[in-house]
């Protein structure tokens, strides 16, 4: 008995890229060029309040990472803190650390990440200041 087997390209790829994966590929070029066209590149100004929204956040005016990242704070916060009573019946010392520093370095972590925002927002208004003058 042979238990030897062959691998193909096929299994090496883990999916059958096909007929749609090529439409796909397609559709997704094209849709990508009409959007960069028609909404981020254009001279023209919207007086729709939604293609105003649409183009300011395909122009990535609009930034959704803050508001997620301070859902996620709260929920790592959150987390330490019910997770650190885990720790009660094995090590008291383990548990006062853990609810402690656990927040504490979760919020460290927030500040590091929220740092870039700031660098970008601060960045993007000196870019607009300019761009005025």
């Amino acid at each position: 008995m042979n238990t030897y087997r062959t691998v193909t390209s096929y299994d090496m790829v883990g999916f059958d890229f096909g007929v749609w994966g090529i439409v796909a590929m397609i559709l997704a070029i094209i849709g990508g060029i009409l959007a960069y066209f028609l909404f981020v590149n254009a001279k023209k100004e919207q007086t729709n309040k939604f293609l105003k929204w649409l183009k300011d956040f395909l122009s990535f005016k609009i930034m959704w990472i803050e508001p997620i990242m301070k859902v996620f704070y709260y929920i790592a916060t959150i987390f330490c803190i019910l997770f650190s009573f885990s720790f009660i019946s094995i090590s008291f010392v383990t548990f006062i650390g853990v609810l402690v520093f656990g927040p504490i370095f979760t919020r460290l972590i927030y500040e590091a990440m929220m740092m870039f925002i700031m660098i970008w927002r601060n960045t993007r208004d000196i870019a607009e200041n300019t761009k005025k003058k």
